[in-house]
């Protein structure tokens, strides 16, 4: 079997609530979901289909091809089901592969001990059907295996991704408490930014939600910044199907005439290091950098336009006593500053939200790590605006 040509089981794993931006995402790239669950998706594919995917998605971490499921009560069983495994088919001689797993089992109390059993199984069987043994590590610069094990339900898939997609692979300078790339994207996904309108970013540290809204609106993918990947690693892999996909990445890059996104910082160093980064994902001269407080933050006027700001929230940096004081100046700014614009404030803390003084209209969940966070929005009528703008559908080409 030729897992780049065959189709299969493949799941795609992201970072819990960003399911329903993935979801979207997939379809959007012409593909028929079979299932999905609160980190993930489901779908069939080949696994040169799964190269398209590694390369476009923004919300994803993994893109897993299924293999084998079987009924596992202890590692023994994972390592007597996969050395019948024909891996001779799947990696090649003198190649180099890792292994990662999930697993919940009450027969193991290391992840390090199944991934072990694991291991010993492919090299079991390469050394009886080749006669060599291939090279294994912690680094996901070779090919995958992935584990998922929970209970008696065991399935190893072949990772096509590698390292997590959920970076992006352009920013070289995170600066303090950075937002991850792929949840900056969700959450661009989840407000209501036609992509043509401004889009204003206060507080923008290292620049990662401004960058990612220049992305979105110009159709510039993730995998314009990535030359590895695990699916680069395995039998029958053709480079040509890679580098067709690669190609359509500049291909689909689109120009906005006018687009305004706006980012600033109080902090020389984080404007410098936001510059550089925008520079990397190659979108320095479509964003406006300034360095000031974010209550001198332009904000066009007479246009509908989007107000995105991730303040501190306590758990990390910051003193909640000053702020209680920034959250409500942020209140203030945007009912003084932000007439006819929607308003988004993410943040870890409710409390500190509340200090803002205005009603939100949503509240979109989302997790930081291991924070319980909330994207929350807020109309800011113009005084002649009488209803809402539809939700634009996240995320167009």
């Amino acid at each position: 079997m030729n897992i780049y040509t065959t189709p299969g089981n493949v799941t795609i794993s992201c970072h819990k609530w960003t399911m329903p931006y993935l979801e979207q995402e997939v379809k959007e790239l012409g593909f028929d979901l079979i299932d999905t669950f609160v980190t993930g998706v489901k779908l069939k594919a080949t696994v040169n289909e799964c190269i398209r995917l590694n390369l476009n998605l923004r919300c994803a971490s993994q893109v897993l091809y299924s293999l084998q499921s079987f009924e596992a009560y202890n590692a023994d069983d994972v390592y007597n089901n996969m050395i019948h495994y024909p891996w001779e088919n799947i990696l090649p001689d003198g190649g180099y592969f890792s292994i990662t797993s999930n697993v919940s089992n009450d027969s193991i109390n290391n992840n390090m001990y199944a991934n072990l059993r694991l291991k010993d199984a492919i090299i079991d069987r390469l050394r009886d059907k080749k006669g060599t043994r291939p090279s294994t590590g912690a680094a996901l610069t070779g090919a995958v295996i992935h584990l998922f094990w929970k209970n008696e339900n065991a399935e190893v898939f072949v990772d096509t991704s590698g390292d997590s997609l959920a970076r992006h692979g352009y920013r070289k300078i995170p600066g303090q408490a950075p937002m991850l790339e792929s949840l900056a994207a969700a959450t661009i996904f989840a407000s209501r930014w036609d992509r043509v309108s401004p889009f204003v970013n206060p507080m923008c540290g290292s620049g990662t939600i401004a960058i990612e809204a220049a992305m979105i609106a110009t159709n510039r993918r993730p995998g314009l910044f990535r030359t590895n990947y695990a699916f680069m690693h395995l039998l029958g892999y053709d480079e040509q199907v890679y580098l067709q996909e690669d190609a359509r990445l500049e291909e689909q890059i689109k120009e906005i005439p006018g687009l305004r996104i706006i980012a600033t910082d109080y902090s020389a160093k984080a404007i410098e290091n936001a510059r550089k980064n925008a520079v990397a994902a190659g979108v320095g001269n479509l964003i406006e950098f300034a360095i000031c407080d974010f209550a001198d933050t332009t904000v066009p006027q007479n246009v509908p336009g989007v107000f995105f700001v991730n303040p501190e929230y306590g758990a990390r940096l910051g003193e909640i006593a000053e702020l209680e004081k920034t959250y409500s100046r942020i209140g203030d700014f945007m009912k003084q500053k932000c007439r006819g614009y929607f308003g988004y404030v993410f943040t870890g803390n409710l409390e500190l939200a509340k200090k803002i003084g205005l009603k939100a209209t949503r509240r979109i969940e989302f997790y930081n790590s291991t924070i319980d966070c909330r994207l929350l929005e807020y109309e800011l009528y113009s005084g002649t605006r009488s209803a809402s703008k539809e939700v634009v559908t996240p995320p167009a080409n």
